[in-house]
This record gives structure tokens, C-alpha cells and sequence, in this order.
């Protein structure tokens, strides 16, 4: 069940951070203004899953391994704009 849950956060983080909000309090506190969490459900939601699952899981300590995830939640998160500037980039080739 813990690898289903990840898989569909991959694919829907934007749903999944809904349900998060909507259902349990898992977002709570994370948050110093309400507005991040708007802001990162719109622009970085793998990002922001990363950051309160940090806080959560870890303590909100950055170490090394909650960084490298929040490298990877970075990557994953732009990974479409940069698909599109390489594809548009080859098509004028």
C-alpha cells in the first residue's frame, strides 16, 4: 500500500496534496503563511509533498537525504517545461 500511495502522488501530486488538505491534518504547521501552500499546490506540488512529508518524516532537519529529495521534487516538478523548450528546440532544427 506505502508504494501505491507513492505512485499516485508521483503521478497526481496536485490530488494528492488536495486530499491531504481536505481529509487530515498532515499540512497543518507545516506552513508558516497560507499562502506557500497555495502557491506550491499551483507551481512545485511534488515540491511541496516533499516539504511537509520533510517535516514530517525527518523533523523538518535538512540532512543529505531530504535535499537529494528535494533535488529530485525539483527535477520532477520542471521536467515538463524542460521537455517543451527541448522539443520546440529540435522542431526549429
Amino acid at each position: 500500500m506505502p508504494c501505491f500511495a507513492v505512485v499516485l502522488a508521483l503521478a497526481f501530486p496536485r490530488l494528492v496534496l488536495a486530499c491531504l488538505w481536505l481529509f487530515t491534518g498532515w499540512l497543518a504547521g507545516v506552513f508558516t503563511a497560507p499562502v506557500w501552500p497555495v502557491l506550491g499546490f499551483f507551481f512545485l506540488p511534488t515540491t511541496t509533498l516533499w516539504y511537509a512529508g520533510v517535516h514530517h518524516w525527518y523533523g523538518g532537519q535538512w540532512t543529505t537525504w531530504p535535499i537529494a529529495g528535494l533535488v529530485i521534487a525539483l527535477l520532477l516538478d520542471g521536467a515538463p517545461s524542460m521537455l517543451g523548450r527541448i522539443f520546440k528546440s529540435k522542431e526549429r532544427a
